[in-house]
């Protein structure tokens, strides 16, 4: 069974997390299962950093002068897989993947 339409030319994953040493990690481990697989890679390309800043009053009451702050980042990665095969789809399929990391595969004909 394959997982995407072989006749794509290019895999690329997208993978977004807000540890950035578990983004660095799981970009590691895909790259390293498709080289073992004998076949190119580009990447990881690091994305801008996404930041979200929340402002939250400190007291439920009064004092609106007195804030607080807080911020999310998001960081992201990019990586290309030039003309996968079953056997990358397979060992794409097979790795352990941390919780905290959100992967998208797409198919590209390009």
């Amino acid at each position: 069974m394959s997982l995407l339409n072989l006749n794509s030319k290019k895999l690329r994953i997208a993978l977004k997390a807000y540890e950035p040493s578990l983004l660095d990690d799981s970009c590691r481990q895909i790259i390293e299962s498709v080289r073992l697989e004998g076949t190119e890679v580009t990447g990881p390309v690091p994305l801008p950093t996404k930041r979200r800043i929340y402002c939250v009053l400190r007291s439920p009451h009064v004092n609106k002068d007195s804030r607080e702050h807080f911020e999310m980042r998001t960081h992201k990665r990019l990586i290309d897989i030039h003309s996968p095969s079953n056997s990358v789809l397979e060992s794409l399929r097979n790795l352990d993947i941390p919780s905290g990391v959100d992967v998208e595969i797409k198919a590209l004909r390009s």
